[in-house]
């Protein structure tokens, strides 16, 4: 397997009330094509954070964030741009799907962003599908369960054939047993299409389904072996 992520002696630091405030302490991190890696920790450890400088939103204090051997701190803002619309798609806790738009509309919106504008339709519709919302297309937000918006939602990062898919807490606003469906969702995702996740939680359940899982403490990162 190709690493398609690395991160090298990353530190992240913010200034608070003008006194530096170190969230990430020197992390290596490496994640390989296909896998479904889960790093969990606690609210406040950093775990957005360190999803922010893979989705390339945010960029380190130091260290280097290479994607596919590139490292994305050396990137233009425009090749930024590029690679935020283009190489990772994103899944959130809250969905941000457009509450006047259609789950297909929804959806094409994502490859409109990423200026993937040939058969937007065509391509929206057949993810859809594969998700299990044919049926759905022509449905508004308000009108899908808090499973079927976040299928939506993973539609949406999946229809542009991103690198890999950064999924920010995407249990975190669903009932137990829609959570269990999702994760299926994405493991099969994993499983069957080569999904390359990278997955930030504090929900322990999702601890199945992947292939690493690491933890995130003190602005350090661990991985977990044989269970601890």
């Amino acid at each position: 397997m190709s690493k398609i992520i690395e991160l090298s002696h990353i530190e992240k630091e913010y200034k608070i009330a003008n006194e530096p405030y170190k969230v990430l302490k020197g992390i290596n991190l490496e994640i390989n094509e296909g896998e479904f890696a889960l790093i969990l920790g606690p609210s406040g450890s950093g775990k957005t954070t360190l999803l922010n400088l893979i989705g390339g939103i945010d960029l380190p204090t130091s260290g280097s964030v290479l994607i596919n051997g590139r490292d994305i701190t050396k990137l233009s803002n425009k090749e930024l741009s590029h690679y935020r619309a283009q190489v990772v798609g994103w899944v959130f806790q809250f969905f941000n799907l457009v509450p006047s738009l259609t789950a297909l509309e929804n959806v094409c919106l994502g490859l409109e962003l990423a200026k993937l504008r040939d058969d937007m339709e065509v391509k929206a519709s057949s993810i859809l599908q594969v998700l299990g919302l044919g049926d759905y297309l022509d449905r508004f937000p308000s009108e899908l369960s808090g499973g079927q918006q976040q299928r939506v939602a993973m539609a949406r990062a999946l229809v542009k054939n991103p690198a890999v898919i950064i999924a920010d807490e995407p249990t975190g606003n669903l009932d137990s047993k829609t959570s269990i469906q999702v994760v299926k969702t994405m493991q099969a995702l994993n499983r069957d299409k080569g999904v390359t996740f990278v997955v930030v939680s504090h929900d322990e359940s999702l601890k199945d389904a992947a292939d690493h899982i690491f933890h995130l403490r003190d602005g350090q990162i661990f991985k977990e072996v044989n269970g601890k």
